[in-house]
């Protein structure tokens, strides 16, 4: 028995489980409240992609006489088929079952129905794909006929990672939705109540904490509240999460409150801490209990009741997030498409953190920065963070982590990285970033030493009057010399790209996708993906739309709050260029097509690019400046030397060199200095390593080394130190 069960509704990944209810679970043990937690979305999946889910699927569909198509009567035809591998497949995908990868990729063990026409392109796609990764590929197509036959037969809502998503977008009125509750359970609904009904009478919670972040979780979320209202009316039902922090800050619709007693805003870990104190020890003598950002029903009305003076915990105090309860064990890796960064997401289980709270540049115009999540910004300090880490690799076993920040601080990355080696972990990580001048070559050098592999971040438009617009703080010029440095370090880059911000024009569109063309063609970028500007009600083009040139469409709000419709002055049509775009991008992310015209991706007339065709080149062909900061941090990660000493002659003279021969896991360098400045050296570098306790900066070097010799910068920039800079030697 726990006092609150917290629950992810369907759907989110498959792979990996969303964080909320982690971060939740890990602060209230830092309170000694007891809590179970449990991502229905992954039991969902688990229950219907079984043999006996698919025989009640095939059943049903017969039964309801739906199945009307080729591609449905192919895969009915064929049910035993999947009834005999969706077992196999399931725990293949699981990491389970790794031997079967050999007979997925096969040409006869899986059934196949439409998801395979596209197979033509596979090898183009995927290359020399390991046996593994190309039978998760297989195996994915194969659930996604199964998907497909379950959308046109059973539930035409259902999606791997949302269900019933329409409801819950730009909802202004709640009327569409409850309207939907009101109405029989449908296939998906009873396999989910049935699990959380089994769950409710194990845990016997006193308060369901349902986290929606998406609308894709909104409709099972008020189905759950609602199953609980009407079979367990002694348990108070709450929401919070990404949902309802974006889009219900301007609730008014009395309904809600039949499903839920509260809805919380913002961080929840002080909402929901006395949200436990009010239920499990009521004080009846107090008119209104102090709350913390949350909605209730209150004399017929909504009523938001911030009354708790209490301020949000630090990042530093809600503790660790706690993955147990779980179904670890049991989540899906797929990869669905030829996308790297993309199958980050959907391959692979992952640690989730934040390394800061909040965005710490917060001046983006298209994004939310008027709310909490983003406008708060509170970093963590590197050593709890890697302490954090191993307690993760403790408790799950598993040793990646996605760090889920808005934008990852450089200065904090830079922390973290070190802290990292310092303390000899192995781990693998990514997050995102702005493509700031902090990324250098260095610096990307030391995150790719300490287990970073891939970094997505915001080109958005790629021009500079855009990017000014926006307030990027960055220059087209800039994010081409980071994604290179990040590029020739080892690290993967994704670039989210934007079309159709407010005054883009045609000529922009085209220009910007030239842009990008150059970036993949010089191989500085390996994704990318478009999307086409969506308005925000909390963002700044949201709060002062008459500076953009767009005029809203708003419409009564009594629920959801957050895209809004809007009429662009520029009269441009920018959804025709969503196809184009996204085909292009398709082709450049594998390698090809760079020398089509431009046109040839759009079937109408657009304008020639007035961008020259080597102006990426000609950006990361600049010089950068030859000085160093005084307060530069130097690290040395290279190995330690073997050492032999050499005497020179030359016209009668002799003097000795020391010879130091530096090992790394690919190659070997060598380098001679004078035998004085060779010692020194040995001894800075041996101040200068990650696993110091002290960390020198190039000024504290510089008087180091004038303490004995002449003109450091002299030696700093010789051929020996050179080399050194090529193999280890960092200034960051």
């Amino acid at each position: 028995m726990k006092d609150i069960l917290l629950l992810t509704p369907p759907f989110t990944q498959l792979n990996t489980p969303y964080p909320a209810t982690a971060y939740i679970k890990g602060f209230l043990n830092t309170k000694n409240i007891g809590s179970f937690q449990m991502d229905l979305g992954i039991e969902v999946i688990l229950a219907i992609f079984s043999k006996e889910g698919l025989g009640d699927i095939f059943a049903l569909a017969e039964k309801n006489q739906r199945i009307v198509t080729e591609n449905a009567g192919r895969i009915f035809a064929l049910q035993q088929d999947y009834l005999k591998t969706i077992d196999p497949v399931i725990s293949f995908l699981q990491g389970h079952n790794a031997t079967l990868a050999r007979q997925i990729c096969t040409d006869n063990f899986l059934p196949q129905a439409s998801r395979f026409h596209q197979l033509d392109d596979m090898e183009w796609a995927f290359g020399a794909m390991g046996t593994q990764d190309k039978a998760k590929h297989l195996a994915t197509l194969y659930l996604e006929d199964l998907s497909d036959f379950i959308v046109e037969c059973i539930d035409e809502n259902f999606g791997f990672s949302r269900y019933a998503e329409r409801l819950g977008r730009s909802a202004n009125s709640f009327d569409e939705l409850y309207q939907h509750l009101q109405k029989e359970h449908t296939y998906i609904d009873r396999i989910t109540l049935d699990i959380l009904e089994q769950r409710i009478k194990t845990v016997q919670p006193k308060l369901l904490c349902i986290s929606v972040p998406f609308p894709g979780n909104l409709y099972s979320a008020f189905k759950c509240a609602q199953f609980i209202k009407a079979h367990y009316p002694d348990i108070k039902t709450t929401m919070g999460g990404g949902f309802p922090n974006t889009e219900l800050r301007s609730l008014t619709d009395i309904r809600v409150f039949e499903f839920f007693d509260f809805i919380t805003l913002d961080d929840g870990e002080l909402p929901i801490e006395l949200l436990v104190a009010h239920i499990t020890n009521p004080e009846p003598t107090l008119a209104e209990p102090a709350l913390k950002r949350t909605f209730v029903l209150q004399n017929g009305a909504v009523y938001y009741n911030n009354s708790s003076p209490r301020p949000d915990y630090k990042q530093s105090q809600v503790g660790t997030p706690d993955y147990s309860d779980l179904l670890l064990d049991k989540y899906i890796s797929v990869i669905e498409i030829a996308n790297p960064m993309h199958s980050l997401w959907s391959d692979g289980r992952w640690n989730k953190l934040t390394m800061a709270h909040g965005c710490y540049w917060g001046k983006c115009t298209f994004c939310d920065i008027s709310l909490d999540y983003i406008k708060i910004y509170e970093p963590i300090a590197a050593k709890l963070l890697v302490d954090r880490m191993e307690e993760l690799i403790e408790s799950t076993g598993e040793r990646g982590f996605h760090f889920v920040d808005e934008a990852a601080p450089p200065a904090l990355m830079r922390a973290l990285a070190l802290e990292i080696i310092k303390r000899k972990l192995t781990v693998t990580w990514w997050t995102n970033i702005r493509f700031e001048k902090s990324f250098s070559r260095d610096l990307c050098v030391l995150l790719k030493t300490s287990g970073c592999i891939a970094i997505s971040g915001g080109l958005e438009v790629a021009s500079d009057r855009l990017l000014a617009l926006i307030k990027k703080g960055v220059t087209v010029t800039q994010v081409a010399q980071v994604t290179r440095n990040l590029t020739e370090s080892g690290i993967m880059v994704h670039a989210y790209l934007m079309y159709g911000y407010p005054t883009q024009t045609v000529q922009e569109t085209v220009d910007s996708l030239e842009m990008v063309r150059q970036m993949f063609d010089l191989g500085v970028l390996q994704s990318g993906f478009w999307h086409q500007f969506a308005l925000t009600a909390h963002s700044p083009i949201g709060l002062n739309p008459s500076e953009y040139n767009i005029v809203p469409q708003y419409e009564e709000i009594s629920f959801a709050n957050n895209d809004v419709q809007f009429i662009d002055d520029t009269g441009i049509d920018h959804e025709q260029f969503s196809y184009g775009l996204k085909k292009s991008l398709f082709n450049f992310m594998h390698g090809i097509c760079f020398d089509y015209p431009l046109q040839d991706w759009f079937d109408f007339k657009i304008p020639k690019t007035t961008i020259a065709p080597n102006f990426i080149e000609t950006a990361l062909e600049a010089e950068t400046a030859f000085t160093n900061k005084p307060n530069a941090k130097i690290i040395w990660l290279g190995s330690t030397p073997l050492v032999q000493t050499l005497t020179k002659s030359k016209k009668g003279q002799s003097w000795e060199l020391l010879k130091l021969t530096f090992h790394d896991k690919t190659k070997t360098v060598a380098i001679s200095v004078d035998k004085e400045k060779g010692e020194w050296l040995l001894g800075a570098l041996d101040k200068i390593s990650p696993y110091s306790d002290q960390t020198l900066t190039f000024s504290q070097l510089k008087t180091d080394f004038e303490a004995t010799f002449d003109d450091f910068e002299l030696f700093w920039y010789s051929k020996p130190l050179s080399i050194l800079k090529n193999h280890g030697l960092l200034v960051l």
